[in-house]
């Protein structure tokens, strides 16, 4: 990437939904708004949920094919489209800050957007006129991915969107129960007063931590792209500077929180 630019970009963590979000009545327009209130990105760098792959994997850089990692849907979620332009430059810049002994970075060429990229995406830039950028989870452990963020961190001020990709809670549970479970609600709770008291140790241990952790997160990929999100926020010093929840609320169920530092 070239010179810095003058305006660092925040990082975002973001509840990504599925393919039916963009039939929901409010969140569309939620993540419409929240991203016509950011500085216009150069670039955007998506960590999703729906990528776990070591060592950790650069995706797509020229043309970026979509991923439709879902089963069961009706055809038309299908036949969304999304054609950002790869982020070859992005992905040299990737390489540069992650590569080092004991820390191999691969491509994987062909790799494009799955949905937890582009269902967002869609909603916040339409125009798919911004390049994109996937790179995988090389693990879940919540120390090692801050660690990623935290070397990641120097792109923000190159105007680079830094974007954490999962979902607030996410038990599938949910989706066969009538009402929001208490689970989802008391770990939606307590995930935002950790946030807001800057409690980060208390995040990396959420398992432990927090009320219905295990119930809220049966297995963690959901909730591990938030530690890339804090470690380019603590990085660039802004962890312990107020951040902001941008979208709460629940979606069939879930715990839709989405944050943003800086």
């Amino acid at each position: 990437m070239s010179a810095a630019t003058q305006e660092r970009m925040p990082a975002l963590y973001l509840s990504h939904g599925a393919p039916p979000l963009a039939d929901d009545p409010i969140w569309p327009a939620e993540l419409a708004a929240w991203s016509a209130d950011l500085p216009r990105p150069k670039a955007i760098l998506m960590v999703s949920a729906h990528w776990e792959e070591a060592p950790l994997a650069i995706g797509a850089t020229e043309t970026v094919p979509l991923v439709y990692d879902f089963w069961g849907f009706p055809e038309h979620y299908y036949q969304v489209t999304y054609t950002a332009p790869g982020a070859p430059e992005l992905a040299e810049s990737v390489r540069k800050l992650l590569r080092a002994p004991g820390m191999p970075v691969q491509d994987i060429p062909d790799r494009g957007l799955d949905h937890g990229a582009y269902v967002p995406l869609v909603e916040m830039y339409p125009a798919a006129d911004i390049p994109v950028l996937q790179i995988s989870m090389p693990t879940l452990d919540p120390v090692k991915l801050m660690e990623i963020g935290r070397k990641l961190a120097p792109l923000r001020d190159e105007g680079v969107l830094i974007v954490g990709s999962g979902f607030f809670t996410h038990n599938l549970a949910a989706l066969r129960q009538s009402g929001i479970p208490a689970w989802s609600v008391e770990f939606d709770d307590w995930g935002r007063r950790a946030l807001e008291s800057r409690d980060f140790d208390a995040l990396l241990d959420f398992l432990h931590k927090a009320p219905a952790g295990r119930y809220a997160h049966p297995r963690t990929e959901h909730f591990a792209p938030l530690f890339v999100t804090m470690g380019a926020a603590d990085a660039a010093g802004e962890l312990q500077t107020p951040q902001k929840s941008v979208i709460d609320g629940f979606w069939m169920g879930l715990a839709k929180r989405s944050v943003q530092f800086g």
